[in-house]
């Protein structure tokens, strides 16, 4: 399999993907997904709940095109799937933040910690 792949890799066919939007175009792209799993680590507090759900249909709407096209640019749908994956995922923090209780505990968190440092023991 080592040998095909070389063997691919010294061809015209080779130099012609690399040197082609197929290629370029979704490596690119690629910074989406990684800003989004980069942001997972960040406070719910920042998320735009617009901006996450826009970029999840943006991405999950390119994911059926990357598949659909012809020849099938399987690069192209693995950002697209990693960056809606990301986003669901960014969504489904943002919903559970404002509408399901997680600001009222991370507030009565912050609450206690700071009535714990105040109040001696």
């Amino acid at each position: 399999m080592s040998q095909g792949f070389s063997a691919w890799l010294r061809s015209p066919a080779a130099r012609e993907y690399f040197f082609s939007t197929h290629f370029w175009g979704p490596v690119a792209n690629w910074g989406l997904p990684l800003a989004a799993i980069a942001d997972l680590k960040k406070d719910e507090e920042v998320i735009s709940g617009s901006m996450t759900s826009a970029l999840a249909c943006y991405s999950l709407v390119f994911s059926r095109f990357a598949w659909r096209v012809q020849p099938r640019n399987y690069l192209l749908l693995a950002c697209h799937a990693t960056n809606a994956t990301a986003q669901i995922i960014q969504g489904a923090r943002f919903v559970n933040y404002f509408y399901f209780g997680g600001k009222e505990k991370k507030d009565g968190l912050n609450i206690e910690a700071a009535a714990q440092k105040v109040t001696p023991a």
